[in-house]
């Protein structure tokens, strides 16, 4: 099933999103009681079945022709059960406490399993054609159509197994991995936060972290340690075993590092990923420990606590912005880029493709699910009202436009690697930033709108490698055995001190904190997704500045998302003159951040 990009669910400000709507799924299944759903996991068991009896062990043989016709007909029925899964797994969504809906989610994810079964052997036999005969077949029009599905399938060739044991695996996840998940998701969904007498939702207390109050923010910041602290040993007991689950499986395919799994399905090279940390963690200095001795001054402060991090800087009167107007801006900002940009989100709020009300048990944080080519892509946020949220707004419709505009590479060749995923929804944000920024008047708003954005940027780069470097500690201290929470928590505030700086001191319960995070449960190192994109857009943000024609840049961008998974980050960056395996790359996109913390110095 493909994967949902998703978005920290942190630095929400207050404020009242009554306006915001909620979603309708109606495009891909009226209730989970649809007849269709289990007419389609009838007819694509039956589908899967047929296909295995027609194919199986008589792949290699297959002409050109033939084999295209194959990969044709088994992209159609993983669009089905891609179809399924994403009703199942959006639902879920909406409302994690909901039992009904988490019975629903494990049951189809149950079915789908033994239904893909039967496709198992497919991909493993085209990785057992040699390169001269699939060379030869490509030369047919039907097989290279597919070609850049079979180029990333086969970077998996060297770390594959016999088809019993991926078979075995396959069928085991529902019980393995994905059920803690499940378990990690239920838990932080239901969680309830004592705020000054007030049981309250997870989510709900960590949008007060960014409170005008600082007695709040304090308040806050330890009824979240506290909450999260009574669940330490379930999280360490979740965290150690996905580790270990991990350590398992990358030993028995021979994966070098534990993020090298992770780097391989996003098509990048391992020494790619190394020159991106390695250029954030020497920048910590100029970036993170910089800016947030500045913001101690701004506040009165000898030393910020954790609670301080996302604090609003004084005079700063982030007033209440209402969906209707967020939902101008970001139009405005993408249609003064490229109108046909806008174009393809409006119908995100025409047809209640977006779901950002407050309600309790819904998901934190913010994501944009594909779903199927041949329906749409969905958005969830929690919309609180402010400034930040516009922001959230326009990151994950860059997501849905990416997801609309490659639609048409089909169901397999559509998705993006993480690294090029944030693509899009990072340059939607820097849209709607510098169009909101433009639209100032008031030096003092656009010296604070300025700063915040700076936040946003650090959050998205220096914290998004801190937890990468976490992770990697994590990981690799859990091949000598299993990690008692108190040693999780002291890994947690080494990589937050080395981080933030000497402006940070750091009280108890913030040694919890780890454990709040999904992505470390959902997707191990998928973090510094976040800052390659950000770094990336960076860059490209700065060629469309030195840009003599605006519209040919705005075009090439839009072919770009428009390639889907087709093509390779090289490829995709070359007609801008960008090359991310050159170290100055990296240098290019986080000198775009020292220069804005610059103009904030002046």
């Amino acid at each position: 099933m493909r994967k949902m990009a998703m978005r920290q669910p942190e630095g929400f400000s207050g404020g009242n999103g009554g306006e915001a709507p909620m979603w309708d799924l109606s495009d891909l299944y009226g209730a989970e009681t649809d007849p269709r759903i289990e007419a389609d996991l009838a007819k694509t068991d039956a589908d899967c079945r047929a296909f295995a009896a027609r194919y199986q062990g008589k792949i290699a043989g297959l002409s050109g022709a033939a084999l295209g016709a194959a990969i044709a007909e088994y992209e159609a029925v993983e669009e089905v059960l891609g179809r399924v899964m994403s009703f199942a797994q959006l639902r879920f969504s909406a409302d994690s406490t909901d039992s009904a809906a988490g019975k629903f989610y494990q049951t189809m994810s149950e079915r789908v399993t033994v239904i893909t079964t039967h496709l198992l052997f497919f991909t493993l036999e085209i990785n057992r054609i040699t390169e001269v005969e699939l060379g030869e077949k490509l030369k047919d029009p039907a097989l290279a159509h597919y070609s850049p599905w079979l180029r990333d399938l086969r970077v998996f060739l060297p770390h594959q197994l016999s088809d019993e044991l991926e078979k075995y695996i396959h069928e085991k996840e529902v019980t393995g991995a994905s059920a803690w998940s499940r378990l990690f998701d239920e838990t932080t969904a239901g969680m309830k936060v004592m705020l000054r007498g007030e049981e309250r939702t997870l989510s709900d207390v960590l949008n007060k972290l960014s409170d005008p109050d600082r007695g709040m923010r304090e308040a806050a910041g330890k009824a979240i340690g506290a909450a999260i602290g009574a669940q330490e040993k379930l999280f360490s007991l979740i965290t150690n075993t996905l580790a270990k689950d991990k350590e398992i499986s990358d030993q028995w395919r021979n994966y070098p590092t534990p993020p090298s799994s992770r780097n391989r399905s996003n098509m990048v090279e391992d020494e790619v990923v190394a020159a991106l940390v390695q250029a954030v963690v020497m920048s910590y200095p100029k970036l993170a420990h910089r800016y947030y001795s500045m913001k101690a001054q701004w506040l009165g402060l000898d030393k910020l606590q954790h609670w301080d991090r996302n604090a609003p800087l004084p005079d700063d009167e982030d007033r209440e912005i209402s969906w209707g107007e967020a939902q101008s801006r970001v139009l405005g900002a993408y249609g003064s880029f490229n109108p046909k940009l806008a174009e393809t989100v409006k119908p995100f709020f025409e047809h209640k493709w977006i779901d950002a009300a407050l309600r309790p048990g819904k998901s934190g944080g913010a994501f944009a699910h594909p779903t199927v080519p041949s329906v749409h892509p969905y958005v969830l946020m929690n919309y609180h009202g402010r400034t930040r949220d516009v922001m959230t707004l326009a990151h994950e419709l860059g997501h849905g436009a990416h997801q609309v505009l490659a639609a048409d590479q089909g169901y397999l060749m559509s998705g993006t690697p993480l690294t090029l995923a944030e693509t899009a929804s990072v340059f939607g944000e820097m849209l709607t930033f510098r169009s909101m920024l433009d639209g100032e008047q008031d030096p003092k708003r656009r010296k604070l709108m300025l700063a915040q954005k700076v936040e946003d940027m650090l959050n998205t780069v220096v914290r998004q490698i801190a937890f990468y470097q976490f992770e990697t500690r994590i990981h690799a201290e859990r091949r000598n055995g299993e990690l008692l929470p108190e040693r999780i928590g002291e890994i947690w505030l080494q990589v937050q001190t080395e981080s933030l700086g000497p402006a940070f001191e750091f009280t108890d319960e913030y040694k919890y904190f780890w454990a709040y995070v999904p992505h470390f449960i959902h997707s191990p190192f998928y973090v510094y997704a976040y800052a390659f994109g950000d770094c990336l857009v960076n860059a490209l943000y700065a060629v469309f500045q030195e840009s003599e024609d605006k519209a040919a840049f705005a075009e090439k961008y839009m072919t770009m998302l428009s390639a889907g998974g087709t093509l390779r980050h090289k490829e995709l960056l070359a007609p801008f003159g960008l090359d991310a395996s050159v170290p100055e790359f990296w240098q290019k996109g986080l000198d775009v951040i020292s220069g804005f913390i610059d103009e904030l110095a002046a």
